[in-house]
């Protein structure tokens, strides 16, 4: 009950959006679905620049956070207080690639009780209206296992989620990329007893979701390899040293350079 009333002011939002869709616009149930979608996603756009950047940040400092995780291996609790200081001082936010998905979890459960009542609530103010969808789904309002076209609509949910899932995350270890490919499979077996507009929306969301992740792939700069301090390489002590005597003097004073290896002339051997 509590939950419902929450999600209430979401509910009316969606279910006039639906509507205006269908009664002004004049598209079908099924379509004002995917429209819906669509616009819920645009809402969602600076969400999603915000993952876009984070997943930039993680790619480009990849093999940084690598040699973190590999200095203090024997220590985890190091490890992540290193991670954590390394996160803040780069402006990593690694939580932003998990905020679309969370931002559409009260979105389609609200979906999900419009469409539980829909048959009783708003489909009798449009009798005239078709609850179908492309001549494969009879009814968005059913059950999708209600149905052999509705187990077709969750091969394409699955495929799209395992796709969607592998573009997006790139940027994550081995065990986050695991957990996100087989928990949504492992949703299977829940979602087929959602109602079939249900699935429709999740689709739709994860094809942009895939189109999404086409075009960050391409935007992703190149890793930054860590910098590895050679002999002749000034310590960090030395070099900002010299920057603050540079500071003093006017700035015109550059950072000491080593000193060049002194050349040993030899003695020539005499000839016999």
């Amino acid at each position: 009950m509590i939950l419902l009333s929450i999600l209430s002011p979401i509910e009316n939002i969606m279910e006039q959006a639906l509507r205006w869709l269908h009664a002004s616009i004049g598209l079908p149930w099924a379509w004002a679905i995917v429209a819906l979608t669509l616009i819920v996603r645009m809402l969602l756009v600076p969400l999603t620049v915000r993952q876009i950047h984070s997943m930039q940040n993680l790619q480009r400092h990849a093999p940084e956070m690598k040699a973190i995780q590999e200095r203090y291996k024997s220590d985890k609790l190091k490890q992540r207080e290193e991670l954590m200081a390394f996160y803040k001082e780069n402006n990593i936010n690694p939580a932003a690639s998990c905020l679309p998905i969370v931002a559409q979890i009260p979105v389609f459960i609200s979906l999900y009780f419009v469409l539980k009542d829909f048959e009783k609530e708003v489909f009798p103010d449009y009798p005239s209206s078709d609850l179908g969808w492309l001549n494969l789904v009879p009814d968005i309002t059913a059950p999708a296992n209600s149905h052999w076209s509705g187990y077709i609509l969750i091969v394409v949910y699955a495929i799209s989620q395992l796709t969607s899932t592998l573009l997006m995350s790139t940027t994550m270890d081995r065990v986050q990329r695991t957990m996100l490919i087989v928990l949504p499979l492992a949703f299977v077996f829940v979602i087929v007893n959602f109602p079939a507009g249900l699935v429709l929306y999740w689709v739709t969301s994860n094809l942009w979701t895939t189109g999404q992740g086409l075009i960050t792939r391409r935007l992703m700069p190149k890793p930054v390899q860590p910098t590895k301090r050679s002999s002749r390489t000034p310590a960090r002590g030395q070099a900002a040293a010299a920057k603050e005597e540079g500071a003093k003097n006017g700035g015109d004073a550059k950072p000491a350079q080593p000193a060049a290896p002194r050349k040993v002339k030899r003695k020539k051997k005499a000839r016999r």
